[in-house]
């Protein structure tokens, strides 16, 4: 069996842009809400406090028909030693044949797929004058996440931005820059003053099992728009639960992390009180409100790997890149 293997240098060296993964992103998410995929929860195993190894598997159909699965953990123990927090490989398969036809990296599509997956969420759910973000957690995902937010949000003036390490500061600058369009950045001392009059507040923190939950909706703005990376890790409950719409990526996956007492407890948002998740939201069955304060939680779902991993795949061959071997 020949199957093309792509580094994470040869990926990156495709120049793919965030708005082509949004692109993509939002695709899937539409399929997904018309129920062209199937796409199981997340599966796991934690061999270290509040580190995780997930098996994430999905197939779109459609005009699409694409099939695959990533394998990808998740060590926030790695950030001390100076090591990548998310590290993992993507498998692509013949939807005809079940055989594999590439491997690659998934360090980039993981970046990058759930920066683009915020900014799709941002397009649908926050208000498109917004000239104030913050970011809370300026590692690779809070980076990713800023590049999409502003294509997705071109009015953004400034970035308000705060992390535990201020070394994080200097390096989300030097990536950021490129991508500014105008827009500052302004490095703030506490979470309280990152998130005072921000327009959209985005939290990129490590997945944890017993959150801080350190973002208070005191804090927050009436009219603005919420969204975790981060499971609850961050925001107080009643910054979901009160939300004038509150939505999810997966309401399956979502509802089976809480029904499980994985993630999700102590007052987030049961089922009756989300709005819809972003399938329903892209196929234009659900539209939230764009008035008051909006939550989302974006857990990461298979749907953005396959379809973003997909991407990688027609540019590669496009370009002729990445190393067939036979297994």
């Amino acid at each position: 069996m020949k199957v093309l293997c792509i580094s994470q240098e040869q990926v990156e060296s495709l120049g793919i842009p965030v708005s082509q993964v949004m692109r993509v992103v939002e695709e899937g998410w539409v399929l997904k809400g018309q129920k062209k995929i199937e796409m199981p929860a997340k599966i796991g195993i934690h061999p270290r406090q509040d580190c995780f190894i997930h098996a994430m598997p999905c197939w779109l159909g459609g005009d699409v028909d694409a099939a695959g699965i990533k394998w990808v953990a998740g060590y926030p123990i790695n950030q001390a030693a100076g090591l990548p927090y998310i590290t993992g490989i993507m498998v692509l398969n013949e939807s005809q044949t079940g055989f594999v036809k590439a491997i690659m990296d998934a360090n980039w599509i993981t970046a990058w797929r759930t920066g683009a997956a915020s900014g799709v969420c941002a397009k649908h759910m926050a208000d498109p004058d917004s000239e104030t973000i913050a970011v809370i957690g300026l590692g690779v995902q809070g980076r990713t996440n800023t590049v999409a937010l502003l294509e997705a949000l071109p009015k953004v003036k400034t970035i308000k931005v705060y992390d535990n390490f201020p070394g994080q500061v200097e390096k989300y600058t030097d990536f950021i820059t490129p991508f500014l369009k105008g827009a500052m950045i302004v490095p703030c001392s506490t979470v309280q003053e990152t998130v005072k009059d921000a327009d959209v507040v985005v939290t990129c923190t490590p997945i944890v099992a017993n959150p801080q939950r350190f973002v208070r909706a005191e804090w927050l703005k009436e009219e603005m728009l919420a969204i975790a990376v981060d499971y609850d890790s961050a925001f107080d409950a009643d910054v979901m639960t009160n939300a004038t719409a509150f939505v999810c990526d997966d309401l399956h996956q979502y509802l089976w992390t809480q029904e499980h007492g994985v993630y999700f407890q102590e007052g987030y948002p049961k089922e009756e009180q989300i709005t819809g998740d972003m399938g329903q939201v892209c196929a234009g069955l659900v539209k939230p409100s764009k008035k008051g304060r909006r939550g989302a939680v974006l857990m990461g779902i298979a749907s953005h790997d396959v379809m973003t991993a997909r991407l990688i795949l027609e540019k590669a061959a496009a370009k002729n890149v990445g190393t067939t071997v036979d297994l």
